[in-house]
Protein backbone atom coordinates (compact mmCIF):
# COMPACT_ATOMS: atom_id res chain seq x y z
CA UNK A 1 0.00 0.00 0.00
CA UNK A 2 1.33 3.48 -0.83
CA UNK A 3 1.88 5.46 2.51
CA UNK A 4 0.69 8.63 0.65
CA UNK A 5 -2.95 7.38 -0.37
CA UNK A 6 -2.96 5.43 2.67
CA UNK A 7 -5.53 2.69 1.34
CA UNK A 8 -5.63 -0.40 -0.35
CA UNK A 9 -6.87 -1.52 -3.77
CA UNK A 10 -9.74 -3.75 -1.63
CA UNK A 11 -11.12 -0.57 -0.31
CA UNK A 12 -10.59 1.56 -2.70
CA UNK A 13 -13.09 -0.72 -4.52
CA UNK A 14 -15.59 -2.05 -2.12
CA UNK A 15 -15.85 0.62 0.30
CA UNK A 16 -15.58 4.06 -2.15
CA UNK A 17 -17.58 6.54 0.65
CA UNK A 18 -15.28 5.80 3.54
CA UNK A 19 -12.41 6.12 0.87
CA UNK A 20 -13.19 9.33 -0.19
CA UNK A 21 -11.15 11.33 2.33
CA UNK A 22 -7.97 9.19 1.91
CA UNK A 23 -8.12 10.20 -1.60
CA UNK A 24 -9.10 14.06 -1.93
CA UNK A 25 -6.24 13.87 0.99
CA UNK A 26 -3.56 12.13 -1.49
CA UNK A 27 -4.20 14.07 -4.53
CA UNK A 28 -4.19 17.58 -3.26
CA UNK A 29 -0.47 16.52 -1.75
CA UNK A 30 0.46 15.53 -5.80
CA UNK A 31 -1.02 19.49 -7.15
CA UNK A 32 -1.06 22.10 -4.48
CA UNK A 33 2.98 22.08 -4.46
CA UNK A 34 1.99 23.02 -8.27
CA UNK A 35 -0.64 25.80 -7.77
CA UNK A 36 -3.34 23.44 -8.92
CA UNK A 37 -6.21 22.52 -7.39
CA UNK A 38 -8.41 19.33 -6.68
CA UNK A 39 -10.84 17.95 -7.13
CA UNK A 40 -11.54 19.44 -10.75
CA UNK A 41 -13.65 22.68 -10.37
CA UNK A 42 -17.48 22.70 -11.01
CA UNK A 43 -18.80 26.40 -10.02
CA UNK A 44 -22.33 26.98 -10.46
CA UNK A 45 -22.41 29.12 -12.98
CA UNK A 46 -18.82 29.16 -13.73
CA UNK A 47 -17.47 29.07 -17.54
CA UNK A 48 -17.46 25.61 -18.81
CA UNK A 49 -14.35 23.96 -20.62
CA UNK A 50 -15.61 21.07 -22.81
CA UNK A 51 -12.14 19.91 -23.50
CA UNK A 52 -12.63 16.88 -21.64
CA UNK A 53 -14.30 14.55 -19.07
CA UNK A 54 -13.81 16.59 -16.65
CA UNK A 55 -15.74 20.09 -17.99
CA UNK A 56 -14.27 21.94 -15.23
CA UNK A 57 -16.56 24.90 -14.44
CA UNK A 58 -14.37 27.91 -13.83
CA UNK A 59 -15.03 31.01 -11.25
CA UNK A 60 -13.49 34.88 -12.21
CA UNK A 61 -9.83 33.87 -12.45
CA UNK A 62 -9.38 30.32 -11.36
CA UNK A 63 -7.38 27.86 -13.47
CA UNK A 64 -8.77 24.47 -14.92
CA UNK A 65 -7.90 20.99 -13.65
CA UNK A 66 -5.49 21.25 -16.62
CA UNK A 67 -3.39 24.17 -15.83
CA UNK A 68 -4.42 25.43 -19.27
CA UNK A 69 -7.46 27.23 -19.51
CA UNK A 70 -8.91 30.49 -17.15
CA UNK A 71 -11.83 32.45 -16.34
CA UNK A 72 -10.52 35.84 -17.13
CA UNK A 73 -13.50 38.40 -17.20
CA UNK A 74 -16.10 35.79 -17.64
CA UNK A 75 -14.40 34.15 -20.62
CA UNK A 76 -12.62 31.28 -21.30
CA UNK A 77 -8.92 32.39 -22.14
CA UNK A 78 -6.57 29.32 -23.16
CA UNK A 79 -2.95 30.07 -21.34
CA UNK A 80 -1.38 27.03 -23.96
CA UNK A 81 -2.93 24.74 -26.63
CA UNK A 82 -3.25 27.44 -29.02
CA UNK A 83 -1.91 27.52 -32.44
CA UNK A 84 0.91 30.16 -31.14
CA UNK A 85 1.52 28.74 -28.02
CA UNK A 86 2.10 24.74 -26.93
CA UNK A 87 3.48 25.14 -23.41
CA UNK A 88 5.85 21.56 -24.03
CA UNK A 89 9.44 19.72 -25.07
CA UNK A 90 9.84 18.64 -28.22
CA UNK A 91 12.45 16.54 -29.69
CA UNK A 92 13.95 14.26 -32.38
CA UNK A 93 14.49 10.46 -31.48
CA UNK A 94 16.47 8.27 -33.59
CA UNK A 95 14.31 5.33 -34.76
CA UNK A 96 13.74 2.81 -33.46
CA UNK A 97 13.09 4.47 -30.03
CA UNK A 98 10.85 3.50 -27.01
CA UNK A 99 7.67 4.27 -27.95
CA UNK A 100 5.55 1.95 -26.13
CA UNK A 101 3.86 0.98 -29.56
CA UNK A 102 7.30 0.69 -31.21
CA UNK A 103 7.35 -3.30 -30.57
CA UNK A 104 4.58 -4.00 -33.28
CA UNK A 105 4.81 -0.09 -34.95
CA UNK A 106 6.62 0.44 -38.85
CA UNK A 107 8.80 2.69 -37.38
CA UNK A 108 10.68 0.34 -35.58
CA UNK A 109 11.95 -0.17 -38.83
CA UNK A 110 12.85 2.20 -40.23
CA UNK A 111 16.70 2.73 -38.79
CA UNK A 112 18.02 5.84 -39.76
CA UNK A 113 15.02 7.83 -39.86
CA UNK A 114 13.74 9.58 -36.93
CA UNK A 115 11.21 10.39 -34.86
CA UNK A 116 9.38 13.78 -33.70
CA UNK A 117 8.13 13.72 -29.55
CA UNK A 118 5.68 16.22 -28.76
CA UNK A 119 5.54 15.98 -24.85
CA UNK A 120 3.01 18.52 -23.44
CA UNK A 121 3.22 20.20 -20.11
CA UNK A 122 -0.54 19.80 -19.06
CA UNK A 123 -2.70 16.48 -18.45
CA UNK A 124 -6.82 15.79 -17.17
CA UNK A 125 -5.51 13.51 -14.95
CA UNK A 126 -3.40 13.25 -11.86
CA UNK A 127 -1.50 9.76 -11.38
CA UNK A 128 -0.05 9.72 -8.14
CA UNK A 129 2.21 6.97 -9.70
CA UNK A 130 3.31 9.28 -12.85
CA UNK A 131 6.02 8.30 -14.83
CA UNK A 132 6.37 11.45 -16.60
CA UNK A 133 4.89 13.66 -13.37
CA UNK A 134 7.77 16.32 -14.34
CA UNK A 135 5.33 17.63 -16.92
CA UNK A 136 3.77 19.28 -13.92
CA UNK A 137 7.04 21.75 -13.88
CA UNK A 138 5.91 22.78 -17.89
CA UNK A 139 2.52 23.74 -16.61
CA UNK A 140 3.25 25.51 -13.53
CA UNK A 141 5.46 28.02 -15.43
CA UNK A 142 4.16 28.07 -18.80
CA UNK A 143 7.43 27.22 -20.48
CA UNK A 144 9.36 26.36 -22.05
CA UNK A 145 6.43 27.01 -25.77
CA UNK A 146 6.56 26.99 -29.38
CA UNK A 147 3.91 27.88 -31.83
CA UNK A 148 2.73 25.01 -33.92
CA UNK A 149 4.38 26.96 -37.03
CA UNK A 150 7.84 26.44 -35.50
CA UNK A 151 7.15 22.72 -35.30
CA UNK A 152 6.29 22.45 -38.14
CA UNK A 153 9.42 23.96 -39.76
CA UNK A 154 11.61 21.41 -37.75
CA UNK A 155 10.15 18.76 -39.84
CA UNK A 156 12.57 17.41 -42.28
CA UNK A 157 13.18 14.29 -44.84
CA UNK A 158 14.43 12.09 -42.24
CA UNK A 159 11.16 12.67 -39.92
CA UNK A 160 8.93 9.45 -40.52
CA UNK A 161 6.58 10.10 -37.24
CA UNK A 162 5.09 12.65 -35.12
CA UNK A 163 4.03 11.01 -31.38
CA UNK A 164 1.78 13.83 -28.88
CA UNK A 165 2.09 12.83 -25.76
CA UNK A 166 3.18 14.09 -22.09
CA UNK A 167 1.37 14.64 -19.67
CA UNK A 168 -1.49 14.19 -22.20
CA UNK A 169 -2.41 15.96 -25.33
CA UNK A 170 -5.86 16.79 -25.02
CA UNK A 171 -5.80 20.00 -22.57
CA UNK A 172 -3.32 21.38 -25.93
CA UNK A 173 -4.90 19.90 -28.74
CA UNK A 174 -5.90 22.89 -30.81
CA UNK A 175 -1.89 23.03 -31.18
CA UNK A 176 -1.56 19.69 -31.55
CA UNK A 177 -4.23 19.54 -34.30
CA UNK A 178 -2.41 22.45 -36.05
CA UNK A 179 0.86 21.00 -35.86
CA UNK A 180 -0.73 17.88 -37.59
CA UNK A 181 -2.16 19.93 -40.75
CA UNK A 182 1.38 21.05 -40.82
CA UNK A 183 2.85 17.93 -41.09
CA UNK A 184 0.21 16.72 -43.91
CA UNK A 185 2.75 17.90 -46.60
CA UNK A 186 5.71 16.44 -45.21
CA UNK A 187 3.47 12.88 -45.19
CA UNK A 188 4.96 11.60 -41.82
CA UNK A 189 2.75 9.50 -39.60
CA UNK A 190 0.92 10.70 -37.06
CA UNK A 191 0.57 8.69 -33.65
CA UNK A 192 -0.66 9.73 -29.75
CA UNK A 193 -0.40 8.43 -26.35
CA UNK A 194 -3.18 9.95 -24.26
CA UNK A 195 -5.22 8.79 -21.47
CA UNK A 196 -8.16 8.89 -23.48
CA UNK A 197 -10.72 11.21 -21.48
CA UNK A 198 -10.84 13.81 -24.48
CA UNK A 199 -14.20 15.42 -26.00
CA UNK A 200 -15.55 12.73 -28.20
CA UNK A 201 -15.45 15.41 -31.21
CA UNK A 202 -11.90 16.14 -31.08
CA UNK A 203 -10.99 12.20 -30.72
CA UNK A 204 -12.47 11.67 -33.70
CA UNK A 205 -10.41 14.74 -35.84
CA UNK A 206 -7.07 13.17 -34.06
CA UNK A 207 -8.16 9.65 -35.23
CA UNK A 208 -8.68 11.12 -38.55
CA UNK A 209 -5.29 12.36 -39.10
CA UNK A 210 -3.40 8.68 -38.01
CA UNK A 211 -6.26 6.53 -39.92
CA UNK A 212 -4.91 9.00 -43.04
CA UNK A 213 -1.22 8.54 -42.40
CA UNK A 214 -1.14 5.24 -41.11
CA UNK A 215 -0.38 6.07 -37.26
CA UNK A 216 -1.78 4.99 -34.05
CA UNK A 217 -3.79 5.95 -31.14
CA UNK A 218 -2.21 4.47 -27.89
CA UNK A 219 -4.49 4.27 -24.64
CA UNK A 220 -3.41 3.88 -21.67
CA UNK A 221 -5.88 2.08 -19.54
CA UNK A 222 -4.79 3.01 -15.75
CA UNK A 223 -7.56 0.51 -14.20
CA UNK A 224 -11.09 -0.49 -15.30
CA UNK A 225 -12.63 -0.49 -12.02
CA UNK A 226 -13.97 2.90 -12.18
CA UNK A 227 -13.62 3.24 -8.19
CA UNK A 228 -9.82 2.11 -8.74
CA UNK A 229 -9.25 4.28 -11.34
CA UNK A 230 -10.95 7.71 -9.06
CA UNK A 231 -8.68 6.37 -6.63
CA UNK A 232 -5.04 6.17 -8.01
CA UNK A 233 -6.05 8.89 -10.62
CA UNK A 234 -8.07 11.31 -9.23
CA UNK A 235 -10.77 11.50 -11.96
CA UNK A 236 -13.25 8.99 -13.54
CA UNK A 237 -12.77 6.72 -16.24
CA UNK A 238 -16.06 6.46 -17.97
CA UNK A 239 -15.20 8.62 -20.84
CA UNK A 240 -12.01 6.75 -21.50
CA UNK A 241 -13.66 3.22 -21.84
CA UNK A 242 -16.64 5.02 -24.04
CA UNK A 243 -13.84 6.95 -26.44
CA UNK A 244 -11.64 3.32 -26.85
CA UNK A 245 -14.62 1.50 -28.14
CA UNK A 246 -16.04 4.20 -30.11
CA UNK A 247 -12.49 4.08 -32.35
CA UNK A 248 -12.29 0.46 -32.36
CA UNK A 249 -15.90 0.45 -33.87
CA UNK A 250 -16.00 3.46 -35.78
CA UNK A 251 -12.20 3.33 -37.20
CA UNK A 252 -10.50 0.12 -36.97
CA UNK A 253 -12.74 -1.37 -39.45
CA UNK A 254 -10.95 1.10 -42.00
CA UNK A 255 -7.11 0.71 -40.61
CA UNK A 256 -4.33 -0.22 -42.67
CA UNK A 257 -1.93 -1.93 -40.44
CA UNK A 258 -1.55 -1.20 -36.71
CA UNK A 259 -4.54 1.91 -35.69
CA UNK A 260 -5.42 1.30 -31.91
CA UNK A 261 -3.23 -0.04 -29.29
CA UNK A 262 -3.59 -0.02 -25.25
CA UNK A 263 -1.36 -0.80 -22.45
CA UNK A 264 -1.27 -0.87 -18.94
CA UNK A 265 1.43 -0.08 -16.05
CA UNK A 266 1.14 -2.64 -13.82
CA UNK A 267 1.37 -1.41 -10.25
CA UNK A 268 1.96 -3.43 -7.82
CA UNK A 269 -0.78 -3.69 -4.98
CA UNK A 270 -3.52 -2.15 -6.92
CA UNK A 271 -3.33 -3.46 -10.38
CA UNK A 272 -4.25 -7.22 -9.91
CA UNK A 273 -4.74 -10.38 -11.69
CA UNK A 274 -8.72 -9.05 -11.72
CA UNK A 275 -8.03 -5.97 -13.25
CA UNK A 276 -5.92 -7.28 -16.13
CA UNK A 277 -8.45 -9.51 -16.58
CA UNK A 278 -11.11 -7.20 -16.89
CA UNK A 279 -9.24 -4.94 -18.84
CA UNK A 280 -8.14 -7.51 -21.63
CA UNK A 281 -11.61 -9.26 -22.00
CA UNK A 282 -12.95 -5.76 -22.40
CA UNK A 283 -9.74 -5.01 -25.84
CA UNK A 284 -10.72 -8.73 -26.68
CA UNK A 285 -14.72 -8.11 -27.18
CA UNK A 286 -13.90 -5.33 -29.45
CA UNK A 287 -10.81 -7.04 -31.48
CA UNK A 288 -8.89 -9.78 -30.54
CA UNK A 289 -6.48 -7.93 -32.97
CA UNK A 290 -5.70 -4.38 -30.49
CA UNK A 291 -1.83 -4.60 -29.14
CA UNK A 292 -2.14 -4.67 -25.69
CA UNK A 293 0.96 -3.55 -23.63
CA UNK A 294 1.85 -4.55 -20.08
CA UNK A 295 4.45 -2.53 -18.92
CA UNK A 296 6.88 -2.58 -15.66
CA UNK A 297 6.35 -0.45 -13.11
CA UNK A 298 9.25 2.51 -11.81
CA UNK A 299 8.21 3.26 -8.03
CA UNK A 300 7.89 7.29 -8.67
CA UNK A 301 6.06 10.27 -7.52
CA UNK A 302 3.82 9.87 -4.96
CA UNK A 303 4.42 5.83 -5.26
CA UNK A 304 7.82 5.72 -4.91
CA UNK A 305 7.58 3.71 -1.74
CA UNK A 306 5.97 1.09 -3.94
CA UNK A 307 8.07 -1.83 -4.73
CA UNK A 308 9.23 -3.50 -7.78
CA UNK A 309 7.02 -5.73 -9.76
CA UNK A 310 7.93 -9.25 -9.88
CA UNK A 311 8.87 -11.28 -12.86
CA UNK A 312 6.79 -14.02 -11.86
CA UNK A 313 3.52 -11.94 -11.13
CA UNK A 314 3.94 -10.26 -14.76
CA UNK A 315 4.77 -13.39 -16.76
CA UNK A 316 1.01 -14.51 -14.40
CA UNK A 317 -0.36 -10.99 -16.01
CA UNK A 318 0.66 -11.63 -19.43
CA UNK A 319 -1.44 -15.30 -19.26
CA UNK A 320 -4.26 -13.73 -18.09
CA UNK A 321 -4.00 -11.46 -21.27
CA UNK A 322 -4.05 -14.10 -23.55
CA UNK A 323 -6.27 -16.37 -21.79
CA UNK A 324 -8.78 -13.68 -22.22
CA UNK A 325 -8.26 -14.23 -26.20
CA UNK A 326 -5.94 -11.40 -26.87
CA UNK A 327 -3.74 -12.35 -29.81
CA UNK A 328 -0.97 -9.61 -29.21
CA UNK A 329 0.08 -9.02 -25.83
CA UNK A 330 3.44 -7.83 -24.79
CA UNK A 331 5.22 -7.40 -21.67
CA UNK A 332 7.65 -4.16 -21.40
CA UNK A 333 10.20 -2.54 -19.33
CA UNK A 334 11.62 -6.01 -18.57
CA UNK A 335 14.81 -4.18 -16.57
CA UNK A 336 12.16 -2.87 -14.33
CA UNK A 337 11.06 -6.68 -13.06
CA UNK A 338 12.76 -8.37 -10.24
Amino acid sequence: MAKTLGICSDCLKRRPTESQPFIISAHRKARVPFGFCYPPPKEKGGVLCKLCQNQCQLKEGQLSFCGMKKNEKGKLVSLGGTKEKGVLECYFDPLPTNCVGSWVCEGSKKIGMKNLSIFYGSCTFNCLFCQNWHFRYLAKDLEPFYSAQEIGQSIDRDTFCICFFGGDPSPQIYHALEVCKLAQKSKVRICWETNGAMDRGLLEKMAEYSLKTQGTIKFDLKAFDPNLHYGLCGVSNQQVLKNFEFLAKKFLPQAKGIFLLASTLLVPGYIDEKEIENLSRFIASLSKEIPYSLLGFFPDFLMSDLPFLKKSEADRYLSIAKSAGLKRVHLANLHLLV
